[in-house]
C-alpha cells in the first residue's frame, strides 16, 4: 500500500518462527531482506495490519506472540503488544514507526504474495544463515530475528 503520510506511517513486521528457522523476504523495491509486514491501514489496528500483511505476503496463518492485556469495557478491543518498536527513515524524507511482531506458524508452507506483493526470494533462515556476511542482512533485522529465535525456539515444540 502507498504511503499514508508524507512524512511518517505506522508499519508492522513479523518475524515468523517455524522450528529453528525464522521467515525472511526479499524486498522487491527495496532489495534488502526483510520480515513480512507493511503499512497499518487508516482501518486497522497493527495487530490487524499484521496478520493481513502476512497472509498477503506469504500466505501463511500465523498466531503473535505477546501479552494481550484483558477487556475492560464493552466494545473495547485489547491489541497485542509488539516485542519491540522503532523509528527508521525509509528515504530522506520519509519515516515508519514500527510494531515488530513475533510469531509462531505451523508451517513452512508459504504462498506467493498477490501482484503487488511479490517476492523473488523468500526464505527461512536458521541463526547460523542469519550470521553469512555475504547475505548483508540490516543489523536491526539480524537484531529482531535472532532475538525471535531465541525466545521463541524454546517454546516453538508447544506451539506447533
Amino acid at each position: 500500500m502507498p504511503h499514508i503520510h508524507d512524512k511518517i506511517d505506522f508499519d508492522s513486521d513479523v518475524y515468523i518462527v517455524n522450528g529453528d528457522a525464522v521467515l525472511l523476504r526479499m524486498h522487491d523495491k527495496h532489495h534488502i531482506w526483510l520480515p513480512p509486514g507493511g503499512h497499518v491501514e487508516l482501518d486497522e489496528d497493527p495487530e490487524e495490519a499484521a496478520y493481513r500483511e502476512v497472509k498477503e505476503e506469504v500466505g501463511l496463518d500465523v498466531e503473535l506472540v505477546g501479552e494481550k492485556p484483558r477487556e475492560f469495557l464493552p466494545g473495547d478491543r485489547e491489541i497485542v503488544r509488539p516485542r519491540f518498536m522503532a523509528r527508521h527513515f525509509v528515504n530522506e524524507t520519509h519515516e515508519h514507526v514500527s510494531c515488530v511482531y513475533f510469531a509462531y506458524s505451523k508451517t513452512r508452507d508459504v504462498v506467493e504474495g498477490v501482484e503487488e506483493e511479490k517476492s523473488p526470494d523468500i526464505r527461512w533462515f536458521t541463526k547460523v544463515a542469519l550470521e553469512d556476511p555475504a547475505l548483508d542482512i540490516l543489523a536491526r533485522v539480524r537484531h529482531y530475528a535472532l532475538t525471535a529465535l531465541d525466545e521463541l525456539t524454546g517454546n516453538a515444540q508447544s506451539a506447533i
